[in-house]
């Protein structure tokens, strides 16, 4: 079984698509592929609201990768581009 896990939110008043993408890049780049369970994320927007989808091999990988990232400049980068009032996650267990 592995862990999805779903991102829903919309940008901070201040963050533009051009900043925010370059800060999710960073983190699909330089942050996330180095972390223990990782194995998949992607990024998807429908107007306003952005998505961000990742698979982990568990959900303590998917914990472990939250506490890891806490004040890593990359994380807080990325981080401070989103409407933390709009920010929703939630995690699924696959079934396979």
């Amino acid at each position: 079984m592995a862990t999805v896990e779903i991102t829903v939110f919309s940008l901070a008043g201040e963050a533009d698509d051009e900043a925010f993408l370059a800060a999710d890049r960073a983190v699909q780049t330089e942050l996330i592929p180095n972390q223990p369970g990782f194995m998949r994320r992607t990024t998807a927007r429908r107007g306003d609201t952005w998505l961000v989808l990742t698979l982990w091999r568990s959900a303590a990988d998917a914990e472990a990768f939250e506490t890891a990232v806490q004040g890593h400049a990359v994380q807080v980068a990325f981080e401070k581009r989103i409407d933390p009032a709009s920010r929703r996650q939630q995690r699924f267990d696959t079934l396979d």
